[in-house]
This record gives structure tokens, C-alpha cells and sequence, in this order.
């Protein structure tokens, strides 16, 4: 810091450093202070000699008023811009430094993602033409990332199965269907070979395959209908049924063939009607398919036990239980998927009891299977019906009549 004594006229009259001072100097603050009401100034600039100044002015005054004279005070700003210069050079290199760590970094986090996504779009490439056996190997990130990769995998597993249990009713269903036609083609080539040289043989033949022919009208129905509930087109007939009239249909249907198996049916039909709107023919089937299993899956000498009951006023269940080979526990989760059977001995398509469940809900209600491996199994169907209330037993007999009527 340097201070000047300067006269009225300009002139350094004295300077601080002891130096003597140039008289060319450029001083814009001391003219300005001179002319203004508050006697200071100040000015930032360049000394003749090049240094870069900051000059504040202040006159002094006589004491008649006039002007005697000024005081400057001269900052040298040399060091203060070396030491700006100097902090934005710091500035500049932490700031490229922090910017070239974050590139870095950055580039090492879009890499961890892009290389698993990359991966997964791999894989999802090579399921979508078809290789079930494609899988995301190795991934070891514990975040949403490794989560996908699991969950991929576990699709795929998934797919693996749908796809199987696929094969496996191919395979079933093509079986099934080539035993009846063989019967009919065999019976029909003998048939065509006698003529009417034998009654007996020709009535039997007849016999066979109006029953196989039956049994493939049977299983083209159940995927026709399986066909109609996976894309959501199967409608139902809706009128007024008694429920339990159909099924003490199928209990009478299915007793002759139960005895010639050794199977006995107990059912004691509740005196009660279970009116509902519902389709006849549906309902019907849902019942067919469940004692068709319960006696299929049966042991000679078991027993089917039919119980039927109002639970609540608007709530019928039934409960078809067999005394058969039951179902295992990791299967029984399964046996209402489209296609599962686990029996792979027993002849079937793997889809009534899926059909039969969509078929209980479309109506409403619930199918339900609890199943103990060797001892047995219970088929649970809940249907809503209407509030039916009688007063006394004449009421019950006048009703039965006019149903049968």
C-alpha cells in the first residue's frame, strides 16, 4: 500500500514509498474527488508503469473551503490477481479431477447395468426362438437387477414345464384318441368280413364302437370346452335348475358302472331342492367329471360317499369323497392346471378338473380338492343358490310333486 500527498494542481507533492513519483501519472480519482460534494473517489486501473491499481482519493480542504489538496491510497492488485489466477487454476484442476472420477465411475455403473441387461436380452432373444434351455448364468448382484435375473430364470423354468405338461397332453390325448379308433376300425374291418353270418358277433362289434365312438365325442367335447374357457368364449345356458336333481342324475349314472368295479356309491339325497340359475348341461358335467375321477382312481372294494348340504340359505355344498389312491402333497397344488394328471397310467386328457373348476366359477362358486396320498380324496363344491324355506314337511312333499310334474 503507497499513499500520496497531492496539491490542488495534480502534483505528488509526497509518496510514501520515498520514491519520487512520475508526473504523467493517470488519476482519474483525484479529479473526480476534487469536482465531487463528497471530496473522495475511488478508481481502478493501471499505473504508467503497467501495475494494476485499485486508488481511492479524499481531498482535504482549507479552512476558507477551498480545496488544499488530496490524500491517495494505492492497493497494488498484482498479488491479489496471482492469487485469484492461482485459486482458479486449483478450482479448474479439482473440478477436471472430480469430473474425470465421475466419467470413470460412470462408466463402470452403465457398464454393471448394460452388461446384465445385455444378458438378459441374450437370453430373452434365445427363449423367444425357442430355446427353453437358455438361462441367465453366473449373475451375482444382489439388487433389483439380481431379482430380474432370478425371476427370469424362474419364468423359464416355468415355461419348461407349461411347455412339458404341453408334450405330455399331445402325447396323452393322441393316445387316447388312437385306442377308440383303433377299436373302430378293427370292429369295423371284422364287421365288414362276417356280414350277417353272425348276429352275436355283429350286435357285439356294434356295441363297441358306438361306445368308443361315444368315448371320442366325450373327449373332443372336453377340449372343445377347454378351447372356449382359454379364450374366455364359453357362454353359459342360464334357467332355473335344482342342482341336486342333477345330481341325483349322475349318482344313478354312475351306479351300475361302480358295482361292476366293486365300488360302492352312499349318497343320501337331502329332502330339500337346491334351486339356482345355471346351465343344466354344465353343472351336469362338472359332477360326471368328479365321479368319473373318484371311481377311476378307486380300488376295487372302495367307496364313493356323496354328502350334500344347505350351509347357509343361499349356499349348497357337496363333497364327493373316495377311498382311492389319493393324490401326493407336492402334486395337489397342481391337479386343477390345465394339462397336469398325475397318473400318467390312468387314461384321460389332464384338463376335466380345470375345466370343471372354470366351470364352478363362471357359476360362482368354488372347487376345492383335499387329498391324502393312498387314503383318499374330497372334492368340495360350493354353488350359490336362492333362500328356499319351508314350514313343514307337507310343504316339502307338495314341492317334490310339482318339480316332478
Amino acid at each position: 500500500m503507497e499513499i500520496w500527498i497531492i496539491d490542488n494542481s495534480g502534483n505528488v507533492l509526497l509518496s510514501s514509498s520515498g520514491f519520487e513519483v512520475s508526473p504523467q501519472q493517470n488519476m482519474p480519482d483525484f479529479i473526480e474527488a476534487m469536482n465531487s460534494a463528497s471530496g473522495k473517489a475511488t478508481w481502478v486501473g493501471k499505473l504508467s508503469t503497467g501495475e494494476k491499481i485499485m486508488a481511492m482519493t479524499e481531498s482535504v480542504m482549507n479552512t476558507d473551503g477551498t480545496a488544499a489538496g488530496a490524500i491517495r491510497y494505492i492497493v497494488s492488485l498484482e498479488d491479489v490477481d496471482s492469487q485469484i489466477g492461482f485459486s482458479c487454476l486449483i478450482i479448474g484442476l479439482i473440478a477436471a479431477v472430480i469430473i474425470a472420477v465421475s466419467t470413470i465411475l460412470g462408466l463402470v455403473f452403465t457398464r454393471s447395468i448394460v452388461r446384465p441387461l445385455r444378458n438378459i436380452g441374450n437370453v430373452a432373444g434365445k427363449v423367444a426362438d425357442g430355446d427353453l434351455s437358455a438361462r441367465i448364468e453366473n449373475y451375482k448382484y444382489d439388487d433389483e437387477i439380481g431379482e430380474l435375473c432370478g425371476k427370469i430364470n424362474n419364468m423359464i423354468d416355468e415355461l419348461n414345464d407349461a411347455d412339458r405338461l404341453k408334450n405330455d397332453f399331445i402325447s396323452t390325448i393322441s393316445h387316447e384318441l388312437r385306442t377308440p379308433l383303433t377299436s373302430i376300425k378293427g370292429w369295423g374291418e371284422t364287421l365288414m368280413q362276417v356280414g350277417d353270418t353272425d348276429p352275436a358277433l355283429t350286435k357285439r362289434g356294434m356295441s363297441v364302437i358306438i361306445s368308443e365312438a361315444s368315448r371320442l365325442s366325450g373327449m373332443v367335447e372336453e377340449l372343445l370346452d377347454f378351447s372356449k374357457i382359454q379364450s374366455n368364449r364359453m357362454n353359459l345356458q342360464l334357467k332355473k335348475i335344482d342342482v341336486l336333481a342333477e345330481l341325483d342324475e349322475t349318482v344313478f349314472t354312475f351306479r351300475e358302472r361302480a358295482i361292476k368295479e366293486g365300488i360302492e356309491i352312499i349318497y343320501n339325497a337331502p329332502e330339500l331342492p337346491a334351486p339356482m340359475e345355471a346351465d343344466e348341461d354344465r353343472i351336469r358335467q362338472v359332477f360326471i367329471n368328479i365321479f368319473d375321477n373318484a371311481i377311476k382312481y378307486n380300488y376295487h372294494g372302495g367307496r364313493v360317499i356323496v354328502l350334500a348340504q344347505i350351509t347357509s340359505p343361499t349356499v349348497l355344498e357337496i363333497s364327493i369323497s373316495d377311498t382311492g389312491r389319493g393324490i401326493s402333497p407336492e402334486n395337489l397344488p397342481r391337479v386343477k392346471e390345465k394339462f397336469y394328471k398325475t397318473d400318467n397310467t390312468v387314461a384321460g386328457s389332464g384338463i376335466g378338473l380345470a375345466v370343471a373348476d372354470e366351470i364352478v366359477k363362471l357359476h360362482g362358486g368354488t372347487l376345492n380338492i383335499d387329498s391324502i396320498l393312498n387314503e383318499g380324496t374330497t372334492v368340495t363344491i360350493t354353488l350359490p343358490i336362492e333362500a328356499v324355506t319351508y314350514t313343514d314337511e307337507k310343504e316339502v312333499h307338495d314341492e317334490e310333486a310339482k318339480n316332478s310334474n
